[in-house]
């Protein structure tokens, strides 16, 4: 009952979300223009640094969808598309991802279905001495130590973020993207955690460090698995063992062909 109501709930507010963004984005290029690079009052050095944490937050995002795509031309096109429009394109991509969950799935899994590729649901995922853990660690510690180093530099040159004249209409459009996708990744975060008291101390992190606590999350969770698991095993609930994270996806794949 509690996963067919989180792809009921998914199915609403994504779409809700979309036309949210939409129809903010449509609204300020009719009353504010076009947040062309020459416009000073646009790009303020928070303006700059809320788009650094927009795209360091949609990496992960990015990833997962190159992932989950089975041709690279696809893969590309929807990179692209979460490139140029943000959260819009997270909202239709995870929409249609949730449309090919069938009944079945739906009520054993939904999570586990949305986000592995097909051939790792059908058991496929095997150790791999060229796993990208240890890349993907690296990674992801490093565009957190980026974001970390602009907040720092940003805070020291030009004050607090927290200012009534920062709410201009452009950085309200940046903040209702950034935001969307801070949910989307809220939701994959709550289903990692442990306890809800824990999924809701890393929503707070999410929430107010951005980007810096998005790479923090995955960082910790990327050192829970074994510098030979596949990668994918990030997405997955885990007990915490890398061993156990393997065994668990190779048992319900086989489970659920049965």
């Amino acid at each position: 009952m509690a996963t067919t109501s989180l792809v009921t709930g998914l199915k609403v507010f994504l779409p809700l979300m979309f036309c949210v963004m939409l129809a903010t984005l449509i609204y300020t290029i009719i009353t504010d223009g076009l947040p062309l690079p020459d416009r000073r009052d646009v790009f303020t050095p928070w303006f700059a640094t809320t788009v650094v944490d927009f795209y360091i937050n949609i990496v992960p995002i990015a990833v997962w969808i190159v992932y989950k795509e089975s041709t690279w031309f696809g893969s590309i096109i929807w990179a692209i598309l979460l490139i140029l429009f943000g959260s819009l394109t997270t909202c239709v991509y995870l929409f249609l991802q949730l449309l090919k969950l069938t009944t079945s799935q739906v009520s054993e899994d939904p999570m586990y279905y949305l986000l592995l590729k097909d051939s790792i649901k059908d058991g496929d995922g095997h150790r791999d001495n060229k796993s990208l853990v240890v890349t993907a660690r690296i990674v992801f510690g490093a565009l957190g130590c980026v974001m970390l180093g602009a907040l720092i530099y940003t805070c020291l040159t030009d004050g607090s973020p927290f200012r009534m004249e920062l709410l201009y209409p452009w950085m309200v459009v940046l903040l209702v993207n950034f935001y969307i996708n801070v949910a989307v990744l809220s939701v994959w975060v709550v289903y990692k955690a442990s306890s809800w008291i824990t999924g809701i101390l890393w929503v707070a992190l999410l929430i107010s460090l951005g980007s810096f606590g998005t790479s923090v999350v995955i960082v910790v969770q990327l050192f829970r698995l074994s510098p030979l698991d596949p990668l994918y095993l990030v997405l997955v609930k885990n007990s915490n063992r890398a061993g156990d994270m393997y065994d668990y996806v190779r048992t319900h794949s086989t489970a659920l062909r049965t």
